[in-house]
């Protein structure tokens, strides 16, 4: 059975991802989640059972939206390597909260498969981009681009957006060698 959506239920999950950022999810309780938004933890239960499960629902979004754009660009066949690094680092930049968090909090996310996921992502785009069998040398370099990609959304949190995305794409497509 399902949780009711309701603005409660998005404002636990903005303020747990604040203070998980901050402290750690091992060292950010329930309680300390329903004090910051003045609940008790009895009303935060009803929504999230445990932390494991607010912490999913944090991270399934990014998990799903990641897998559907891999999906798509799949599905599209071979598409222009700029195209591909654009829509991979505007996914990255949407999320860029939960990535922190995500590499804040590693072993809990390997349970959740998202490190597992997200390397299958590199591999599969990296497929589109060198065709079906790429060669050791294509395979590092995609490494390098959508990984290093991921990572200048992190890096730079005050970059202009469009400043750090093209000069991101620019350096990809320069790992990429195409």
């Amino acid at each position: 059975m399902s949780k009711p959506r309701s603005g409660t239920r998005e404002r636990i999950q903005e303020v747990a991802r604040e203070l998980f950022v901050q402290r750690g999810v091992q060292r950010t309780s329930l309680q300390d989640i329903a004090d910051k938004l003045g609940i008790t933890k009895p009303a935060l239960y009803y929504h999230f059972p445990s932390r494991e499960d607010l912490v999913r629902s944090i991270l399934v979004p990014l998990i799903d939206e990641g897998e559907r754009f891999v999906d798509d660009q799949e599905r599209r066949g071979q598409p222009d390597a700029r195209t591909l690094l654009e829509g991979y680092f505007d996914f990255h930049y949407r999320h860029r909260q939960d990535l922190v968090l995500v590499l804040a909090e590693l072993t809990m996310l390997a349970d959740l498969g998202l490190i597992d996921k997200v390397l299958a992502w590199r591999d599969r785009l990296g497929k589109l981009v060198f065709g079906p069998r790429p060669t050791l040398e294509q395979s590092t370099r995609a490494v390098v681009a959508f990984g290093g990609l991921q990572d200048c959304c992190l890096q730079f949190p005050d970059a202009p957006y469009a400043v750090l995305r093209e000069t991101s794409v620019q350096a990809a497509l320069d790992a990429l060698g195409v």
